[in-house]
């Protein structure tokens, strides 16, 4: 249903987008004059192929007379010729809005699981949707930062396990930040996000983040303190008491 409603709104916003443009389009072609009623009426009709949403309303040809000399006639002055322009308005093509209004939210989806007992569409979608999920976890190996494109493995077996290494690693992250999330809701709070401003969903990365200076002090080789931060104390407040050991807070 989320789905459907973003489409239908996106849909209307291009629909606005197109009358403007449409609009500018033809007033451009109702300034220019033709020779003759035909080709007026051939290039209203190749202007309306090209509308996408809309269609041409009350059209009409308007024919305008020229005289020798111009200017404004005399009586009795005798017409030398005719040019024709067009007038018309835009409409909405209500048949065409309908049909794009119906395949709002709908995609296709295509499998190989073929058993329609085990397998039903409502349970296909489901398992298709679970997969942004995972999807949207592992986006950090576009990343820049990551350099994936310089991991080179040529065993099946180092693929397979580096793939589990990496699922592992999402686990944890992802437990982490359900855990914070989780924290700061029952707690009522929020903490501040990479703008400046309060959030009650911060991503994990964006506290690791937050947490790349911190210092460690060794007095005669002996781990003394740890300097935090104001905003590092608070998060830390908000995480399980067993994190709080590594930085001398229980």
């Amino acid at each position: 249903m989320k789905n459907v409603k973003s489409d239908l709104r996106s849909l209307s916003e291009k629909i606005e987008q197109s009358l403007t443009l449409k609009k500018k389009s033809l007033k451009r072609l109702e300034n220019k004059k033709f020779a003759c009623e035909a080709d007026a009426l051939g290039a209203a009709k190749d202007f309306e192929k090209h509308l996408k949403y809309h269609q041409l309303n009350r059209l009409e040809v308007l024919a305008t007379p020229h005289y020798k000399p111009p200017g404004k006639p005399r009586p009795g002055e005798e017409i030398t010729h005719y040019t024709y322009q067009i007038h018309a308005s835009l409409v909405k093509n209500e048949a065409i809005i309908k049909t794009h209004q119906l395949q709002a939210g709908r995609f296709i989806l295509a499998t190989n699981l073929l058993d329609e007992k085990k397998w039903t569409q409502e349970l296909i979608l489901q398992e298709y949707k679970a997969q942004q999920t995972t999807e949207r976890g592992f986006r950090f190996i576009k990343d820049p930062l990551f350099f994936a494109s310089r991991v080179f493995l040529k065993s099946t077996k180092r693929i397979m396990s580096l793939a589990m290494i990496m699922t592992l690693a999402l686990m944890v992250y992802s437990f982490g930040q359900l855990q914070l999330r989780q924290a700061l809701k029952n707690a009522d709070a929020t903490l501040l996000n990479q703008k400046g401003k309060p959030t009650a969903q911060p991503t994990l990365r964006w506290i690791f983040q937050c947490f790349q200076s911190v210092h460690l002090v060794f007095v005669d080789g002996i781990k003394s303190s740890i300097k935090l931060t104001d905003r590092q104390k608070l998060v830390l407040q908000f995480f399980a008491s067993s994190s709080h050991q590594y930085y001398f807070l229980s």
